[in-house]
């Protein structure tokens, strides 16, 4: 009997983590957490009805996304923005990307272009605060036809850790047009099946964005400087 309770409650354990993790996750890459912020344990169980242990543990899982850090006798803070961080993700963003986007091109097929299509439409219609969600999933839809599925959690988790970054600058640059017209571009670069060309458009999508938000963030005036 004491086997099955613990059992029980070791199951119950788990399904809290699971919930909680997308829960946390949500709120530091939406900013309602700031960065730097402390995540104190027995706030985070009393505000989502669970105890410390799930929160802990999922609070571990955080900090192998590179959204939290555990400081030693410290505790838990959301993970600062760090540029060194935003440049190394969007270095690995574009590795990453155009490889999942070569071996794709031969297997998209139009009804797939379309959908692609169709979600561009949407995110063009939508706010800014949509922005950062439909992104990815555009992204996403295109890659899939790869037939890669490590590569796409990958990429996945880097695209979870530049949202960061992408929501704080997405407004105060105005950059939404700009991706826009890249998605426009490799859109019709899979229409083609041209992979050269679309490989060339991801490249220079990614990149651009990644210098954009590296140089907004280092200015005086950037998030990472404000007191």
């Amino acid at each position: 009997m004491k086997t099955e309770t613990a059992t029980a409650a070791s199951r119950r354990g788990g399904d809290n983590v699971r919930q909680l993790v997308p829960r946390i996750r949500e709120e530091i890459l939406s900013g309602r957490i700031e960065p730097g912020a402390p995540l104190r344990q027995d706030e985070i169980a009393s505000r989502f009805a669970t105890s410390r242990i799930p929160v802990r543990e999922a609070l571990r899982l955080l900090e192998a996304e590179g959204l939290v850090s555990i400081i030693p006798n410290k505790g838990a803070v959301a993970a600062p923005l760090d540029l060194a961080e935003l440049v190394e993700v969007y270095e690995m963003r574009v590795l990453a990307e155009t490889h999942a986007m070569r071996m794709a091109i031969p297997e998209l097929s139009n009804s797939r272009i379309d959908r692609a299509a169709a979600m561009q439409d949407q995110m063009e219609r939508a706010g800014l605060q949509e922005f950062g969600r439909l992104n990815k999933q555009f992204h996403t839809l295109l890659y899939e036809a790869a037939g890669r599925p490590r590569l796409l959690a990958h990429i996945e988790n880097l695209n979870d850790v530049a949202d960061r970054y992408l929501r704080f600058t997405i407004k105060a640059l105005q950059y939404a047009d700009r991706s826009h017209d890249d998605h426009r571009q490799l859109l019709e670069a899979c229409r083609r099946r041209d992979a050269e060309e679309a490989v060339a458009v991801l490249t220079r999508h990614i990149a651009d964005a990644g210098e954009t938000l590296a140089a907004y963030l280092s200015t005086a005036d950037g998030p990472m400087n404000r007191t």
